[in-house]
């Protein structure tokens, strides 16, 4: 559900509606109701009048993430060869083990991967550096007191190391093969009923969508950027698809909403039933 909240221009979803859109996908509605309750909980969602229901200051950060993807080129700078690190074990005290999960969502989000025993690092190849790297990963729960800062000419042995953390290989066939799943599905759609196209569109953008949310925006040399940006501009394509398909249904039930008719958010960053 937090996925067609997450299309709404600051307006709220009616639970007929949710319920509606769950049944597409054999969700039974006294289970959707067991969710939404939990999420209301957690502070994912919340209530705009009887029976209505938006998304929740607790879920704005992960959707901010979420919904950057059509300008990711956009975050990206020239690398110079530096990495940003975070000291994960400086915390000022034990995070509980929610806290210590929220910690590890927020540095995977933002594409770190281990180093050293409590060390994480990245390039720093993103826009607004260290200190909007700090902000963002405050902001998507990252345990107080970890120390967040720039690491610089790193020996030749460590740097080969680090620049060997992620899969490149195993992320630029990722993002064929989903360029391929959207161009397929994309001619399907044609022929697609409107239910089926409201849930195809959903589960295949879905899977994109998931892919892009969690790129760790790597610079050249380590990947070639214009595989990402294939993928970005292909999903932008199936994006209007989505929409048409998912229009009809939202303007049924008296909801404004945005460009994109099915973000995936639960499936990206947050498990069925709330943060846990």
């Amino acid at each position: 559900m937090l996925d067609l909240l997450s299309t709404l221009r600051r307006s709220a979803m009616p639970v007929r509606a949710l319920v509606a859109a769950a049944a597409l996908f054999g969700i039974a509605e006294g289970s959707l109701r067991v969710a939404l309750s939990r999420l209301l909980r957690a502070g994912l969602v919340e209530r705009d009048g009887p029976g209505l229901y938006r998304l929740g200051h607790a879920a704005a950060p992960v959707q901010r993430r979420i919904a950057a993807w059509r300008e990711l080129d956009a975050r990206l700078l020239p690398w110079s060869g530096g990495w940003i690190g975070v000291f994960a074990g400086h915390a000022v005290r034990a995070p509980s083990r929610g806290a210590q999960r929220h910690s590890e969502r927020a540095l995977r989000l933002s594409g770190f991967r281990p180093f050293a025993r409590g060390l994480v690092v990245r390039p720093d190849n993103l826009a607004g550096g260290v200190t909007r790297v700090r902000e963002e990963l405050a902001a998507l729960g990252l345990a107080p007191g970890s120390v967040v800062c720039e690491l610089r000419e790193l020996d030749p042995l460590s740097e080969a190391r680090a620049r060997k953390l992620w899969d490149a290989d195993d992320l630029v066939m990722s993002y064929r093969r989903h360029r391929q799943h959207l161009d397929a599905s994309a001619r399907r759609l044609r022929t697609r009923s409107a239910e089926s196209a409201m849930v195809e569109s959903f589960r295949v953008g879905g899977a994109a969508l998931r892919l892009l949310a969690h790129d760790p925006l790597l610079p050249e040399p380590i990947i070639p950027a214009t595989e990402r940006a294939a993928l970005v501009d292909a999903m932008r394509d199936y994006d209007a698809i989505g929409r048409a398909s998912w229009s009809g249904f939202l303007s049924r039930h008296g909801v404004r909403h945005g460009k994109a008719p099915a973000t995936p958010f639960d499936r990206l960053a947050i498990p069925r039933g709330g943060l846990r």
